[in-house]
């Protein structure tokens, strides 16, 4: 077996995966009597061949850098939050919300406010699955899919029945917000060929610092990932546990939340019903596991991922096929990096073992110290 560095496995299963997922993608074309060569060519052309295709490659990338983070953060800590379609959903009907209600006020406060907004409304609803973990010790995977249609369904409710008539076009549409409240740039969309490009991209670059610097070099971040590395280790230490588990979900949601914001005030400028869950929540959570839970691998997992959403649409169009090869091709790569540990063994190190390590694991009876007797 080749012998490899953790770092560079690290790097290299991501690759691997990818590779084989284009693979599989290729071999399910070939089945149909699809160019796999023309098929490729043409999504990479439609995503990148033009600057309106960068612009909306990059657009598309902006929220699931979002979510990706949000989802790494929890996962750092040790949890699986799968709650981020309904947390994004939440930052997306507040900050809507927010700024259809108060059209008057000036951009430099009504735009900080709305995206303050809508995070917060995703970290509330990723913090009730937070303190219901760190009080009760329930399953946050549970509770945040049942968060995820609860907010569906509420934000439904609040939609139709509860947001002024004022607000809305019909029952299941808001009105444009206006250019005060908005994410837009008239220069950037006009740089690339009119796409729907917008400010959250500069906001998403933000929030990758800000990861990075938060769990990298704070007293935070340290926290986090030792409460998620090993909880009694850490509790030991004199770190609060259930601190740490709450506050995770909290900035967890709350990156979340941001995602559904610029989904709102960037992409979109409007809400409308939501019939399912959000796609960004979902596709944001393999952006992270692609990514390896990286600031710099999240940005390029997220750009592979809108490449693939974008450049599949051009696919469809150009090459004449389905739009359901580039999910097969997403599902591959997802598969390959959730089996990674099986592409691991081909690097896998082996270490010999010293004549003391092999003597403490021969013996069935451990040595107690003085303070454990």
């Amino acid at each position: 077996m080749l012998k490899i560095t953790a770092k560079t496995r690290k790097i290299l299963v991501p690759i691997i995966s990818i590779i084989a997922g284009f693979l599989v993608g290729a071999v399910i074309m070939l089945i149909w009597n699809y160019n796999p060569l023309t098929a490729y060519s043409s999504m990479f052309t439609s995503a990148l061949g033009n600057l309106n295709g960068i612009g909306e490659t990059i657009r598309e990338a902006t929220p699931l850098i979002f979510t990706a983070v949000g989802f790494t953060i929890a996962s750092s800590a040790g949890f699986f939050n799968i709650g981020l379609p309904g947390q994004a959903q939440a930052g997306w009907l507040t900050s809507i919300w927010i700024v259809l209600a108060n059209p008057h006020l000036p951009k430099v406060v009504l735009l900080p406010l709305a995206v303050i907004a809508g995070g917060l409304a995703g970290a509330i609803v990723a913090g009730i699955a937070g303190y219901l973990r760190a009080q009760f010790g329930t399953s946050e995977v549970i509770t945040t899919i049942m968060l995820n249609y609860i907010v569906l369904y509420t934000c439904q409710h609040l939609m139709q029945q509860v947001m002024s008539s004022k607000l809305r076009l019909d029952t299941d549409t808001t009105k444009t917000i206006a250019a005060n409240g908005s994410l837009k740039i008239n220069w950037l969309s006009e740089m690339f060929g009119d796409s729907r490009i917008n400010a959250g991209i500069f906001l998403a670059l933000i929030a990758v610092v800000i990861f990075w610097y938060l769990m990298k070099k704070t007293t935070t971040g340290f926290e986090i990932r030792a409460v998620g590395a090993n909880p009694f280790a850490s509790r030991y230490a004199g770190m609060s546990t259930k601190k740490n588990i709450i506050l995770s979900m909290l900035l967890s949601g709350g990156f979340a939340g941001l995602g559904g914001v610029v989904q709102g005030l960037g992409t979109y400028q409007n809400y409308f019903t939501q019939t399912a869950s959000l796609d960004i929540g979902w596709d944001g959570l393999s952006v992270a596991l692609l990514g390896g839970g990286t600031a710099i691998g999240i940005l390029l997992a997220s750009l592979l991922f809108s490449i693939l959403k974008i450049g599949g649409l051009g696919m469809q169009t150009i090459a004449g096929i389905p739009y359901e090869i580039v999910s097969i091709v997403i599902a591959a790569i997802i598969f390959f990096i959730a089996i990674q540990y099986v592409i691991g063994l081909m690097f896998k190190n082996k270490q010999a073992k010293s004549p003391l390590v092999t003597q403490n694991e021969s013996s069935t009876q451990p040595v107690a110290s003085k303070g454990e007797e």
